[in-house]
């Protein structure tokens, strides 16, 4: 579907429960064995193409940067919220962390070894993530790993609110594996796993592997 002002809808949003947000979620990776078993997986696969850097696209408060920082990668965060790479820089002052926008990264060609974007694809609307998946490539250098967290099912609901009840005016857009991993073959990237986990009654968290 196409969502007009998308990206500005997203950067107020986020700026707007930023804070609430990052005390939410500050601690869910150690009750989420399943996440940090992908996490884990996927820092073994860039360290076969031999380490380098990392980018964690649309990284929020910087949680899964910490986290594959203190698993061995060289990992930085860019997000599209001012409000988040603030709290970012805050809480994790070793790291590096950026505002951009995945639709067009201030990176050079071939520049990363290893590329995440942990269910911050949820906002893209489909006729934008083509631009996203050819950013995600062009920064890539062969061989390159990128990792994609996503809520699974089909449909897309309009957020009003989230996150301590703070106003918000997002889209979430659930996608198949199946359905990104063509977007991704479009791309140009080889899809090498796809993975669906069901951490609740009802919910559906996806996971695809790819590289370029």
């Amino acid at each position: 579907m196409r969502v007009p002002g998308w990206l500005d809808d997203t950067r107020t949003s986020y700026n707007t429960v930023a804070v609430s947000y990052a005390d939410l979620l500050r601690d869910a990776l150690a009750g989420e064995p399943f996440q940090r078993g992908i996490l884990a997986l996927f820092a073994e696969l860039v360290r076969a193409q031999g380490n380098g850097p990392v980018g964690d696209a649309g990284c929020g408060p910087g949680r899964i940067t910490a986290y594959l920082q203190g698993i061995g990668l060289d990992a930085f965060g860019v997000d599209l919220s001012p409000a988040m790479i603030d709290i970012a820089r805050r809480d994790h002052p070793g790291l590096r962390f950026e505002v951009g926008s995945m639709t067009s990264l201030e990176l050079a060609d071939g520049s990363l070894t290893g590329l995440l974007a942990w269910f911050s694809l949820i906002h893209v609307p489909d006729d934008e993530v083509p631009t996203v998946f050819a950013e995600f490539f062009r920064v890539l250098r062969p061989g390159g790993i990128l990792l994609l967290g996503f809520h699974a099912g089909e449909g897309s609901k309009l957020k009003t609110e989230g996150y301590g009840g703070h106003p918000m005016n997002v889209y979430v857009h659930r996608r198949s594996p199946a359905r990104v991993a063509t977007w991704l073959d479009a791309a140009g990237f080889t899809v090498e796993a796809e993975m669906v986990h069901h951490p609740a009654p009802n919910v559906e968290g996806a996971f695809v592997f790819a590289h370029r």
